[in-house]
């Protein structure tokens, strides 16, 4: 009697679904970020991070890109095809009806025996009308239909946040190629300043040769380097073309004719901001939302595998009415129907389920790493947009002040050498001095700005999961 009692209770907890494995150790834990944060700066980003840079077309170009981009509408799919698998999952826990009706008009020959017992055959025709039902009903007594849907709702849940991943990495891209298309326009502004600027100063070589006062090796060191200048001009109008053509993509847009309207980086403003606690990240991140849905499925399918070794048990049903006339079909006479049960088990099937088991638990394990992985990265992520922002904030302070500086010594230099007290070559390495501070200046810049986007993203954009789609502790 014990032994029955204890198998009993070993198969009622089979049907019993399992919560998934809590992966999250001290070690993945960390108390605080160490990255440089100003104090003033707001915690957390805000779901419309964007509008902090202060640009009216940034705002309007990420706005646009939330309705038209490609990637966004594939996602959006994604999330309706996995809410129709959640349905195709539920029917399992519902009794299947069908009805059916049919209609028969036959001939065929017919024996017919006389009173003087001769017998002949003579073709007779007949009608045979039906109308019947049936249900099915698979007994859910393992949990096996209900371990599959819980696996469909965590990849439906997983769906979602993949969607926001896909929003938010749309959204840092925006805001990064428009960055980029300002940038690279600043650039090729900086190298036609230059150009103008060098050819101020072949004016003044060309007086200087026609009088004598200059060799004419000044006018081809400075002819030699304005062909410098105009030859990188090529490659940063190539760049920012391809560049506008990336953003047009990521709104939807056939590239031909598209353009933006500022011309520089200028009018961006610099945002702040700081992170939380790194346990309050994990709850911050839809990838790390999208891992723990996609191990907390995986962890359903592992219940699943296990629930299939046991019997499945099935009640049906079928009714119906029978007649060779519509008139009389739906008398009680022209009723019938049956009931019954059955039981399968799977006595040997070649190590199917078995492996099948051992697929799901590994899967599982898979999925374990990977929510482990997405934890680290989203805290190395926040850590490393920290440094850039500190970072490139320190190296554009002093390139504003080596551009001051080089701003003065280029004037300097061009003046003594139209007064003969100095030589080209001191204009030169000064103009050079001053023409790579500014271009630097615009890259750094650039890279400042994105690396705010790179700590909005990193900070999950203002989004925040919901409670009750958690399924794991910290």
């Amino acid at each position: 009697m014990a032994r029955f009692a204890f198998c009993v209770l070993a198969l009622l907890l089979a049907g019993c679904a399992t919560d998934p494995p809590q992966v999250l150790t001290p070690q993945y834990r960390p108390k605080a970020f160490v990255g440089p944060i100003v104090a003033s700066a707001e915690v957390w980003p805000k779901s419309d991070w964007w509008n902090v840079f202060d640009s009216t077309e940034l705002s309007g170009l990420v706005t646009e890109a939330q309705a038209n981009n490609l990637d966004l509408a594939a996602a959006a799919s994604r999330v309706l095809a996995a809410d129709a698998q959640v349905t195709i999952e539920r029917s399992a826990l519902f009794p299947q009806v069908t009805g059916g009706a049919q209609a028969e008009r036959s001939a065929g020959p017919v024996v017919v025996t006389s009173g003087s017992g001769n017998n002949r055959t003579t073709t007779a025709t007949g009608n045979d009308f039906g109308l019947g039902f049936g249900a099915t009903y698979q007994l859910d007594f393992w949990g096996l239909a209900r371990d599959n849907l819980r696996s469909a709702n965590e990849a439906l849940k997983s769906a979602r946040f993949a969607q926001e991943v896909v929003a938010l990495t749309m959204t840092s891209s925006v805001a990064d190629q428009y960055m980029n298309v300002l940038a690279l326009r600043q650039r090729i502004a900086i190298a036609n300043e230059n150009i103008a600027a060098i050819n101020a100063i072949l004016d003044v070589i060309k007086l200087k040769v026609s009088a004598g006062a200059s060799s004419d090796l000044d006018l081809a060191q400075e002819e030699a380097q304005v062909e410098s200048v105009e030859a990188q001009l090529p490659s940063l109008e190539e760049q920012e073309v391809e560049a506008r053509y990336a953003l047009a993509l990521l709104l939807g847009r056939p590239p031909e004719q598209f353009d933006v309207k500022a011309r520089n980086l200028d009018a961006l403003a610099a945002p702040a901001v700081a992170p939380g606690l790194p346990s309050a990240l994990l709850l911050r991140r839809p990838d790390v939302a999208e891992a723990e849905a996609n191990l907390a499925a995986a962890h359903a399918n592992v219940d699943a595998a296990r629930a299939a070794y046991f019997p499945q048990i099935g009640l049906s049903a079928n009714g119906g009415y029978a007649s060779a006339a519509v008139s009389t079909l739906l008398h009680g006479s022209s009723f019938g129907w049956d009931i019954g049960a059955n039981l399968l088990q799977t006595v040997f099937d070649g190590g199917k389920l078995s492996g099948q088991e051992d697929l799901a638990k590994a899967n599982e394990t898979v999925l374990v790493a990977d929510y482990r992985q997405a934890v680290l990265s989203a805290y190395s992520d926040v850590e490393t947009a920290l440094q850039q922002v500190a970072n490139n904030t320190r190296a554009r302070d002093h390139l504003v002040r080596e551009i001051a500086a080089a701003q003065q010594a280029f004037d300097i230099a061009k003046l003594q050498y139209e007064h003969g007290t100095t030589d080209l070559l001191t204009v030169l390495q000064a103009q050079q001095t001053l023409f790579s501070a500014e271009d630097q200046l615009a890259q750094v810049t650039q890279a400042r700005l994105e690396a705010s986007v790179h700590l909005y993203e990193a900070l999950g954009g203002g989004w925040s999961e919901d409670p009750n789609d958690r399924t794991q502790l910290f």
